[in-house]
């Protein structure tokens, strides 16, 4: 499995069940804002349902998971209950919210849960239901307006009677499958039966907003009879991670629904061309499919437009001009690995008070320089421009931006020396700096050192990530929460990762594949947070600078393939972490340092230095007892509290672990998305009365 596409969905599920239940919270106050006293059979319903399960804290995935029904009373006033709202006036049960709630066991028509047929509002989300399908008897509630099914190990085939519910306004039963060996349970798995179920969620819907089928086992085209549902009504469209193929018989591209603020398809296997949004679009996701084309003109005109993901696909073409037009409100841009051509449009003009933080174009085939409109984006947190065909000069001026942590220049023409900082504050944010595979010159940039703030105190560890978040309010009473990851594509250990998250903490800087020359300066020593530090394959000289031996949280330092001389510092044996350490191809001489770390490393870490002795090396030293007794290692290495590696595994593995979703091992080459969810949809106090 994907580990890094595991933390994905585990993202994507923490953000919608952490927002569903903020609305669940605001729909159960606003409905017993008077005390009600609930009807006798209702409790007893309640009472035989919370007995038809056990408590298992391992049935939900959530952090913030707890069992609620553990504090029902079947003495005390049902609409008291955690997780239980009535109507004020009528005292019946209409919200049953039991999302992550621990509950464990099998649900069937008989459940005494049918009976409570008042209710508006049900949440199941986030428990496991043991394999169980969802019952036909759901038809039975056909006042619900909400209905969360969402990650609970539901099985088979989501029942016709399902259409009976007229009401719906929204609908999530996603993310159904094995946390164990990700099996996906809904089988919705060729084109007649997801047919038939969108018929049936549809037929009868006449205003519905939120429809979400993401992680299920859907095959073929979203048919065409969905071009007349709910086109006034539909924001949120999410049918992402299935095996989807396009949309039947769409006109000209045009997607009908008016209103549509929220659109997910990412992660399945569209084809033809970009599907066209409205312009009350909000969120665009068509990332990790086979679309080609070009980008039509019309999304030049989405002015709400705050996500914009066309990462992974076949696209190419000219980015249009006009793209930067929408700049104002764009928060983040990907149009990562495709063969988009042609210039970085303007993004940023000077008097548009832009909110962009992320831009990624990376893996495609732009050329010329860098846009100086993006010193005007003083949001801006991470610029990723690797493999392309830029040609330019370092981009100093960029320097001015005060939020800009990653700036990832990798594997284009950038060329010439890195001139002096112009400000004493330039880049003091900067956290990761990848100037790799250039053709930059001249000495290394030893005055930026001295303003590379974020580099030089060590922050407490924790797995908080770079990231973009926002929340908007759809027509009033929708509101809608995105979270969103930075990632990043990196050389370290000697091997080229594509990472999903970083870690807030994370420091590092690659300079290697240039043409710098001179002496590596003393003051590198100063950054004392870089995990990782590459200068191979340049034409530096002298020695290695003892001050490296400060940087102790440091995990790959490398200075292969260049003309270092003199003796490697025993100070780098201070190095607790360092577990990739790569000096051959140079002109180092006397004894490799011993014991502690350097024990763990390769012969080929000091290859190519005829006048290097000692272990790991055959060469042996002249005069051996010069060298440090083996009995000076100790185990700080293996007392790591932090490993690069280890945080990004961790993080895939929790997901894995309590998500579990088996999919392509797209991860590590290929990067999804977006972390992000709706949730919480407020119901007006005029439509809430209609509907009791």
């Amino acid at each position: 499995m994907g580990l890094s596409l595991c933390l994905v969905v585990f993202q994507n599920l923490v953000a919608k069940l952490l927002l569903f239940n903020i609305f669940v919270a605001d729909y159960i106050s606003s409905a017993n804002i008077q005390q009600a006293s609930c009807h006798d059979e209702e409790r007893s319903a309640l009472m035989q349902f919370k007995d038809s399960f056990v408590i298992n804290k391992s049935a939900s995935s959530f952090e913030g998971a707890y069992p609620k029904v553990l504090r029902w009373k079947s003495s005390s006033n049902c609409c008291l209950w955690d997780g239980i709202g009535c109507d004020a006036e009528t005292s019946h049960v209409i919200g049953l919210d039991l999302g992550s709630s621990c509950l464990f066991g099998s649900i069937n028509s008989n459940s005494t849960l049918f009976t409570l047929v008042h209710l508006q509002m049900l949440s199941l989300a986030d428990n496991h239901f043991n394999f169980s399908q969802i019952p036909a008897a759901i038809g039975q509630l056909s006042g619900l307006t909400y209905l969360n099914l969402s990650n609970s190990a539901f099985y088979g085939q989501v029942p016709s009677e399902i259409s009976n519910l007229t009401k719906l306004s929204s609908l999530d039963v996603s993310s159904n499958y094995d946390p164990d060996t990700g099996e996906k349970f809904l089988q919705l798995k060729d084109h007649h039966n997801f047919k038939t179920l969108v018929r049936n969620l549809t037929r009868n819907q006449s205003e519905l907003e939120s429809l979400l089928l993401d992680g299920n086992k859907i095959s073929g085209q979203i048919p065409i009879w969905m071009w007349n549902t709910s086109t006034n009504t539909l924001i949120v469209l999410d049918v992402s991670n299935n095996s989807l193929t396009g949309f039947d018989q769409l006109p000209n591209q045009v997607l009908p629904w008016i209103n549509l603020a929220m659109f997910r398809i990412s992660l399945n296997k569209f084809l033809g061309m970009l599907p066209i949004p409205p312009p009350s679009i909000v969120y665009y996701n068509v990332s990790n499919n086979m679309l080609t084309g070009e980008i039509p003109p019309l999304f030049c005109n989405m002015s709400s437009l705050r996500n914009l993901d066309l990462s992974n696909n076949n696209l190419d073409g000219i980015v249009p001009k006009c793209l930067g037009n929408s700049s104002s409100a764009l928060l983040t841009l990907s149009l990562r690995n495709n063969s988009f051509h042609g210039m970085i449009p303007q993004l940023c003009s000077s008097n548009n008070a832009s909110q962009l933080k992320m831009i990624d174009v990376s893996y495609n085939q732009l050329q010329g320089k860098i846009p100086r409109s993006l010193s005007h984006c003083l949001m801006l947190e991470a610029l990723v421009v690797s493999n392309n065909q830029l040609h330019d000069s370092f981009p100093s001026w960029l320097g001015s931006l005060p939020e800009l942590k990653l700036l990832i220049l990798h594997q284009n023409g950038f060329y010439g020396i890195i001139e002096k900082p112009k400000k004493d504050l330039d880049f003091s944010n900067l956290q990761v700096l990848d100037v790799s595979s250039n053709s930059f010159t001249g000495e290394l940039p030893s005055e930026y050192i001295f303003n590379w703030n974020a580099m030089k105190s060590i922050k407490p560890s924790g797995l908080r990530y770079m990231s973009s978040s926002w929340r908007h309010t759809f027509l009033n009473y929708y509101e809608a929460s995105t979270y969103e990851r930075y990632r990043i594509t990196i050389i370290s250990k000697g091997v080229a990762t594509s990472y999903e998250a970083i870690p807030d903490i994370f420091a590092f800087i690659d300079l290697s594949d240039n043409r710098f020359e001179g002496e590596i300066p003393e003051v590198f020593g100063n950054l004392k947070a870089l995990h990782s530090l590459n200068f191979s394959n340049n034409m530096l000289t002298g020695c290695i600078p003892s001050s490296l031996g400060n940087l102790t949280e440091l995990e790959s330092l490398d200075l292969s393939r260049n003309n270092l001389s003199c003796h490697i510092p025993e100070e780098l044996k201070q190095l607790g972490f360092l577990s990739s350490f790569n000096v051959s191809h140079n002109n180092v001489t006397g004894p490799i340092p011993q014991g502690k770390q350097f024990y763990t490393f390769a012969s080929s870490s000091f290859a190519g230095n005829p006048e290097l002795c000692g272990e790991p090396l055959l060469k042996k030293c002249g005069n051996s007892e010069s060298l440090p007794s083996p009995s000076e290692e100790d185990d700080n290495n293996s007392k790591s509290i932090f490993k690069m590696d280890w945080i990004f595994i961790l993080a895939g593995f929790i997901s894995g672990l309590v998500v579990g979703v088996v999919l392509a091992d797209i991860m590590m080459k290929r990067t999804p998305r977006w972390l992000v969810e709706m949730l919480s949809k407020r119901i007006k106090k005029g439509r809430r009365g209609r509907r009791r």
